[in-house]
């Protein structure tokens, strides 16, 4: 019995951000609704110019910043929210279609929706017989597989 698995062909740097210096990792949740394959990126504090999502060659790719709302003249006195380009890289099973992907930015989540490519979908295949309408010499039917 084969199952879709539309993340079959992730490779495991796509699967998590890499993180150097203070990048910091862009939370996803992922699953099959019908068919399409959904998205849930965590952005939060971003603003949405800022955003760019684009699929070249088979890979999705998010890019975000977020700056300082620190003024001039003001001393930090802590600071944990990571600032910057944040980037999260997916390498798309070819079963589906990047080409008609589409994005939503609602309360700091970004939501991509990827179709399953038409190919990819399960479909009916005919079942055709032949039989002959002559009978054999033996006065049976032939019926051909």
């Amino acid at each position: 019995m084969l199952y879709f698995d539309p993340f079959r062909d992730f490779t495991p740097s796509a699967r998590s951000l890499t993180v150097t210096g203070r990048r910091p990792s862009v939370p996803m949740d992922a699953y099959r609704q019908g068919d399409q394959v959904v998205l849930s990126l965590d952005l939060p504090g971003i603003d949405p110019a800022s955003l760019d999502v684009t699929v070249d060659q088979g890979t999705l790719t998010v890019k975000a910043e977020r700056h300082s709302e620190v003024g001039e003249g003001n001393r930090v006195l802590v600071s944990e929210r990571p600032q910057g380009t944040f980037t999260r890289r997916l390498r798309l099973s070819d079963a589906l279609d990047g080409d008609r992907a589409e994005a939503r930015y609602d309360n700091g989540v970004l939501t991509i929706t990827v179709p399953v490519a038409e190919q990819a979908k399960p479909h009916r295949v005919e079942i055709t017989t032949t039989t002959s309408s002559q009978p054999e010499a033996n006065g049976s039917e032939a019926v051909a597989a």
